[in-house]
């Protein structure tokens, strides 16, 4: 009888471990849920990084960015060119 009472209470405290205690199965499920999100963020990060160096790249050889940028962003236009704005 004791033997089976301990043995009962020995399989009762390995399995409240593995479920509920430190590295056991409901951590571990936490952890992964982290690691997937970092993921995530370290996919996003890393082709927001890729268009910066390919822009970076463009700059430093192109012009045809530069004139992009200078047209868009502080509204220059070339000589010669005329500028009209539409009013709605």
């Amino acid at each position: 009888m004791f033997k089976v009472l301990l043995g009962t209470l020995l399989l009762v405290n390995i399995q409240y471990n593995l479920w509920y205690g430190q590295g056991g199965y409901q951590e571990y499920n936490v952890l992964q849920q982290q690691v997937e999100l970092q993921r995530q963020t370290n996919n996003s990060l890393k082709t927001n990084n890729n268009k910066m160096e390919a822009e970076i790249i463009e700059l430093k050889n192109g012009l045809l960015t530069v004139e992009r940028y200078a047209r868009k962003e502080l509204g220059m236009i070339k000589s010669g060119e005329v500028f009209y704005k539409i009013v709605e």
